[in-house]
């Protein structure tokens, strides 16, 4: 068995030959990030009848070659480079650095089978994860344009407008202005171009959730009867998340999403922090689900945060513990959507459960009583909020 290892660049990338067994390097060679240099680089891994690919930072500067690799029915796996460096550090060669040796560190994490973890080929959940980005991008600019119209609206009105303000109320305000000087007419003119963005970016802010609701509907996720989880919350659940499957138990999917407290004390008086690392959305999205649950009087998220609150917890820390449960929650849901896909006749996601996670559904016990119930949450069209 022989493991290729590769160290993209954006100038050229190199793959060294290293065999699993013996961890003796055979082969390296270079190419350039080109379509004929990939199917030269492909020739020369053909040699090798039994070969695994190790690509590392395959989500970033290999993704490309990576899922060119999978479009021609190759193995391949994703090495950090934090794995790659720790390879490196424990080597005989110290802390030198190359190409080549970062393409056999890669390779030899692949064969010890440590942090490489399989490349899946880019499907339905790539597609929401660009939708998700690219509504934080329009999300960031809509922002920018209110909080300029805000600015301007100050100079042109006593006091300005209030925070809540939609941009038929900006419009209305600014029609009402008579401007006595060449300044007040530039400004006006200006608030008008800034609430024509507004609204412009408003309707791609619409089209943009009308897809991931498509989307999320083609994949007949169970996520959307969660309470709290809207399409732009689903999209962003199943598209950062890609396989609940290859996160083996929920504590593992809860840590993921740092929503896991951090033991930072042992003993008898053993202490915990919360967590600062994890995926920041999914973060995001399991606290936007818990805020949902906890304005929902009727919601079953409401009564065990209620229920901490009795025990003493402040709402921080109520939060937190929510936060914690619905992390279990989600995951359930989610194992339980991809089992189902796998045991039918097809299915949207393309997930094949080939994580231990697949038969390791946790029961429901009498604990999850207190879990979310599956009641969809309302939502309201966006304000201009500076």
């Amino acid at each position: 068995m022989v493991v290729i290892g590769v160290d993209p660049h954006k100038a050229s990338h190199t793959a060294t030959a290293l065999d699993a067994i013996t961890q003796h390097t055979q082969e390296t060679v270079r190419v350039e990030p080109s379509l004929r240099e990939y199917r030269r680089l492909l020739r020369w891994g053909t040699r090798f009848a039994e070969r695994q690919w190790a690509v590392e930072n395959a989500h970033g500067l290999g993704k490309h070659l990576a899922q060119w690799l999978l479009a021609r029915g190759e193995t391949v796996v994703d090495v950090p480079s934090t794995a790659t460096a720790r390879v490196r550090e424990l080597s005989r060669g110290g802390r030198r650095k190359n190409d080549a040796l970062d393409a056999a560190a890669a390779a030899s994490v692949a064969a010890l089978h440590g942090d490489a973890a399989p490349v899946a080929v880019d499907g339905p959940a790539t597609v929401l994860a660009m939708l998700d980005e690219r509504r934080t991008n329009l999300t960031q600019q809509r922002t920018r344009t209110v909080n300029q119209l805000h600015a301007v609206l100050r100079e042109l009105l006593p006091g300005g407008v209030a925070t809540d303000l939609t941009a038929e109320q900006a419009a209305t305000a600014v029609g009402r202005i008579r401007p006595a000087s060449p300044v007040e007419r530039a400004r006006r003119g200006l608030a008008r171009e800034l609430i024509a963005d507004i609204r412009a970016l408003d309707a791609r802010l619409h089209a943009n959730k009308q897809r991931m609701q498509n989307m999320v509907a083609e994949s007949d996720s169970s996520l959307p009867e969660i309470t709290g989880v809207g399409p732009v919350v689903a999209a962003r659940l199943l598209g950062r998340t890609a396989r609940a499957a290859r996160f083996p138990t929920a504590a593992a999917f809860a840590a993921y999403c740092g929503v896991a407290p951090i033991e930072i004390a042992s003993g008898d008086k053993a202490r915990h922090r919360l967590s600062r690392h994890g995926d920041r959305k999914l973060n995001n999205a399991l606290h936007t689900i818990a805020l949902t649950q906890v304005r929902i009087r009727t919601s079953r998220g409401r009564s065990y945060y209620d229920s901490k609150i009795t025990q003493g917890k402040t709402h921080s820390e109520a939060m937190r513990c929510l936060k914690r449960r619905l992390a279990d929650h989600v995951w359930r849901t989610m194992i339980t959507d991809e089992q189902r896909v796998a045991a039918g006749p097809g299915g949207h996601l393309g997930a094949s459960l080939s994580s231990s996670a697949a038969g390791s559904t946790p029961n429901t016990d009498s604990s999850d009583q207190s879990l979310p119930g599956p009641t969809r949450a309302h939502h309201t069209e966006p304000v201009l909020t500076g």
